[in-house]
């Protein structure tokens, strides 16, 4: 019996890689995923055996990684951030179903909205969402009206995918939903690369973030009504009472 292990890469190196992460790789026969995560992975262990695919080959990459795991291998298939937040682990369980004598099992890491409010401060201590603004398997109606709920729900807000070559007006167009409720001042920020070393981040408002250059490597984050910035950091208030 072969053991398929999802493994959340987190930003992708060893600093913000979990142990369990770290230790699935080493115990894996042949590391499976998308290029540039196979990548980050195998700058850790360069000797592993890998199997890489292109963007749009997630079926693809999970149906190789199951079939090897049935034939007895250990399998890790490898995802950036968590495997369960816009990653691959649900589509491995489904697939995986159909071979039971497969064991699966899924390595936690770090996503890229926890990544980046550390950045970024403590955007997300009280409640908050994410929603991706990628329409490449979401209808885009169907995120906007999410964007609306969030928006009337008063909570904080982080963006996955806020914008691409093909897509370069999403962010433009979920401020502008955004903008219907909350107000202008809202505190925002961004935060490219999280993580890693070409990192780069940037503090501003919701009207301000609507005009901003971003892409795929960006995470966006909007802030609750009650969001401040405190020296510098997006800080959403849990409500303690803070004295003098």
């Amino acid at each position: 019996m072969g053991r398929l292990f999802v493994v959340g890469l987190g930003p992708g190196d060893r600093a913000t890689m979990t142990h369990g992460a770290y230790a699935a790789l080493e115990a894996a026969d042949v590391i499976c995923g998308y290029t540039a995560y196979v990548e980050l992975a195998t700058a850790l262990l360069p000797h592993k055996p890998t199997h890489a695919t292109g963007m749009g080959g997630e079926l693809e990459r999970c149906a190789w990684a199951v079939h090897e795991a049935a034939a007895g291998k250990d399998v890790a298939l490898v995802c950036s951030g968590d495997a369960g937040v816009y990653g691959l682990a649900g589509l491995a369980l489904e697939l995986a179903a159909k071979e039971p004598s497969v064991d699966v099992q899924i390595i936690p890491g770090v996503t890229a909205a926890l990544a980046g409010a550390a950045v970024l401060g403590a955007p997300l201590v009280n409640d908050f969402c994410t929603i991706s603004l990628s329409d490449y398997l979401t209808p885009w109606e169907t995120i906007a009206h999410r964007l609306r709920c969030i928006a009337e729900a008063g909570i904080a807000l982080c963006l996955y995918n806020p914008a691409s070559r093909h897509r370069p007006d999403h962010l433009r167009k979920a401020c502008d939903i955004l903008l219907e409720v909350r107000d202008a001042t809202t505190a925002c920020g961004w935060v490219r690369n999280a993580g890693r070393a070409e990192q780069q981040h940037k503090v501003l408002t919701l009207a301000e973030l609507r005009d901003e250059p971003v892409d795929m490597l960006t995470t966006v984050f909007v802030g609750a009504p009650q969001t401040t910035i405190v020296n510098g950091h997006l800080v959403t208030p849990r409500g303690y009472r803070i004295d003098g």
